[in-house]
């Protein structure tokens, strides 16, 4: 059965100024998970935020908190991070050597495991770890900075990725330039969530995010002529 289209708003793209506020309201807003992009200018070209900001935000929402972890090495955080409320901690393949290691060690924390490629990255190189996996994450644009336009080759990745996961139940995840106008694209490749980050915080006015985050489920679900 297809699994339905989930939001994860990204806070990247939040007024960290008034952070709390911000979560309440992508919460009330009908956000399915909460997206939390961590990067250490090294891995990516940008520094965000660590653990500290994960535990300050799980208290303000019972919504799944989506760890994506732009760093490496990445072994020696993932711990923290699973102790700071991380539901879903998601590691890059290219961000060491022992994928699998790294997987094993986010499963014997509690934790969901995900795994992330990047845009040079096939599908391929996941192959050996699916079975270790509850989501996969296809970037589709390069990371490190909000706003990026959406890589057209990120729809073919993105059936190959469907076509890897076939009936396991793993969330294939998609990041990066996802907009109303290619939501139903995107569903129709195989992702069912879906990240969002200036679709959805642009202009930071929470009284809008309700309506974007309906916006894009409702263009990801109807069905074209």
């Amino acid at each position: 059965m297809p699994r339905p289209i989930r939001i994860a708003p990204s806070i990247l793209s939040a007024d960290f100024s008034r952070l709390g506020e911000e979560i309440r309201a992508i919460d009330d807003g009908g956000a399915d998970y909460i997206h939390v992009d961590v990067m250490d200018g090294h891995f990516v070209p940008n520094i965000t935020i660590g653990p500290l900001i994960v535990s300050a935000i799980r208290p303000l929402t019972r919504k799944v908190i989506d760890v994506h972890l732009m760093i490496a090495p990445v072994d020696p955080y993932l711990a923290a991070f699973a102790r700071a409320g991380a539901d879903i901690i998601t590691v890059h393949a290219e961000a060491g050597p022992h994928l699998h290691r790294s997987l094993q060690a986010i499963r014997a924390e509690g934790k969901r495991a995900g795994v992330a490629i990047n845009p040079a990255t096939p599908v391929s190189a996941i192959e050996q770890v699916i079975d270790d996996v509850d989501l996969v994450l296809v970037m589709s644009v390069n990371p490190g900075f909000g706003g990026q336009k959406f890589i057209e080759e990120s729809f073919r990745k993105l059936r190959q990725a469907r076509a890897l996961i076939g009936a396991r139940p793993i969330d294939l995840e998609v990041d990066g330039g996802v907009t109303v106008d290619n939501a139903r694209a995107l569903a129709e490749a195989g992702a069912d969530l879906y990240v969002a980050g200036t679709s959805v915080f642009s202009g930071n006015d929470p009284t809008t995010y309700a309506g974007r985050i309906a916006a894009i489920r409702n263009a990801a679900t109807t069905l074209t002529a």
